[in-house]
């Protein structure tokens, strides 16, 4: 049970989310000012040449503004999303006594990325190259003239919006995303539960992106989401839960598939995530990967990281108790990547599939 003092941190910390999502607008309009400042410093020649560039922050400006109008929308909601843990707050006083958090004008601008990924039309080459695979595996390992799918159990931990986990459950299965950034989780909420038309909402998802453009227009690549209706097509079948993956759970032989997408390297120490995966499938389940090795804590200061290479993650994936069925590397996929950008970044991810040998092949009996 959470103590007072960890219900107050955890209070706190929603609220410095809050208050950085409200500060959307005013912080990134900072920028461009300490760019038009920077403009206002030069020579008057070099201010003439720039007219055009002057003309460009003013549309980003306007872009900024277009972004900010979804967040309203979003908070609005944001407070009842867990269970009413929120809702009684002397919402007010607290919110005057925390900050915006000092990342958390790039965790706002990632989401914006990430609605583009997995909700509109324009993330539909990312998503064929990263989510596809993944479900075509699902769809082949559990056909449905053998199994009654609504019966089977997946979990897509490291979630994000929701759009994998989504897609698995349109497909029948029951299926639950986990996710531990209060961000994703905010929105994700708004999008699945209250998005009510295709195409609804219009974002700038690279406004904030200024280097390696050919012309302002990239910077201001727009897309529409969602581009498809969310609810209430899987309704019962589809959930998500909020918190730490290792916290959230701990109970063996639970699910029957487990799907990861762009997540294992998320953790500080990678052989926990590969045994809490272990343990919570059921005997015979399915571990099915897709990503790379980006390992985020690698360079985080007063982290206790470890960032093993995939030859050793492979020998502690079979040590755990891991059987690889399938295992290709060199498989490229792209990570909210704006395709009119002068730099294209794209990973050779790895893809493999896993089985938790059940008790028979244990004992060497199958």
């Amino acid at each position: 049970m959470n103590t007072e003092q960890g219900i107050l941190e955890e209070r706190a910390y929603f609220l410095s989310v809050i208050n950085t999502f409200k500060s959307y607008r005013d912080l990134s309009y900072k920028r461009v000012q300490h760019k038009e400042k920077c403009m206002g410093s030069l020579p008057s020649h070099h201010k003439k040449w720039l007219v055009k560039y002057n003309e460009d922050l003013q549309k980003l400006k306007e872009g900024i503004d277009k972004n900010a109008e979804f967040i309203p929308l979003v908070l609005k909601h944001a407070y009842t999303m867990f269970d009413n843990v929120y809702s009684n707050m002397d919402i007010s006083q607290m919110e005057q006594e925390v900050r915006t958090l000092v990342d958390g004008l790039d965790k706002v601008q990632s989401v914006f990325k990430q609605l583009m990924r997995d909700w509109s039309s324009l993330g539909a080459a990312e998503r064929n190259q990263c989510y596809q695979p993944i479900i075509e595996e699902i769809l082949r390992i559990f056909p449905e003239q053998t199994y009654d799918r609504e019966n089977i159990k997946v979990l897509v931990p490291g979630a994000g919006l929701g759009r994998l986990a989504f897609e698995i459950a349109s497909r029948g299965f029951k299926c639950q995303g986990n996710e531990f950034n209060l961000f994703m989780l905010i929105v994700s909420f708004y999008v699945l539960n209250l998005c009510q038309n295709e195409d609804e909402f219009l974002i700038y998802p690279w406004i904030h992106q200024y280097c390696n453009n050919h012309c302002v227009n990239d910077q201001l690549t727009t897309a529409r989401f969602p581009d498809v209706k969310p609810m209430p097509s899987v309704e019962g079948n589809f959930s998500m839960t909020a918190g730490d993956f290792l916290e959230v759970y701990t109970t063996k032989d639970e699910w029957d598939c487990v799907a990861t997408c762009f997540f294992i390297d998320c953790a500080p120490n990678v052989v926990q995530f590969i045994e809490t995966i272990y343990d919570i499938l059921k005997p015979g389940g399915i571990w099915i990967n897709l990503g790379p090795l980006l390992y985020h804590y690698s360079d985080a200061r007063n982290e206790k990281s470890i960032e093993p290479s995939f030859k050793v993650i492979c020998e502690v994936i079979r040590k755990v108790g891991f059987q690889i069925n399938k295992c290709e590397t060199g498989v490229k996929t792209k990570y909210c990547q704006n395709p009119n950008s002068m730099l294209q970044y794209e990973y050779d991810s790895v893809f493999f599939i896993c089985k938790k040998k059940d008790n028979l092949e244990e004992n060497g009996d199958v």
